[in-house]
């Protein structure tokens, strides 16, 4: 299957709040139109003739390091290697863009993919859920 890659692709909010609930995601409106405009990047990967089935956001530090955020493929373009093509090509965008390092945090189900498929290496990490931090002061 044909596959349309682009890195800052055209991408309208609508299309990827309805690719977002294409795998039970919840879509809030207008979300793309703001945080767009903060991204390095991302990457689109769309069919032939034009419907989007899959995406990855890249946000940065504004120095080296790069972000990848929100990859997402629809269920039934799943498994094709789409989601890993996103992936490398978000990467070497944001290798050109001068990011030394792309940080990506995942479910443990997906530590194949992230480890095995894109080969991210596993890492120590912290993580703060803000909710929580707040009621404890």
């Amino acid at each position: 299957m044909e596959i349309d890659f682009r890195w800052r692709g055209d991408l309208a909010d609508d299309e990827l709040a309805e690719l977002t609930r294409s795998h039970g995601g919840t879509a809030e409106r207008g979300w793309w139109n703001r945080v767009s405009a903060h991204s390095l990047g991302w990457m689109t990967a769309r069919l032939p003739d034009g419907p989007l089935v899959g995406f990855v956001n890249v946000a940065w530090d504004g120095g080296d390091h790069a972000f990848l955020l929100d990859p997402k493929v629809r269920p039934d373009h799943q498994r094709q290697g789409i989601g890993t093509e996103l992936v490398r090509r978000a990467a070497n965008a944001a290798q050109r863009a001068g990011c030394t390092w792309l940080h990506v945090d995942f479910e443990a189900h997906l530590s194949g993919f992230y480890h095995g498929s894109c080969g991210f290496r596993p890492t120590k990490a912290g993580l703060i859920f803000l909710p929580d931090q707040a009621s404890t002061n």
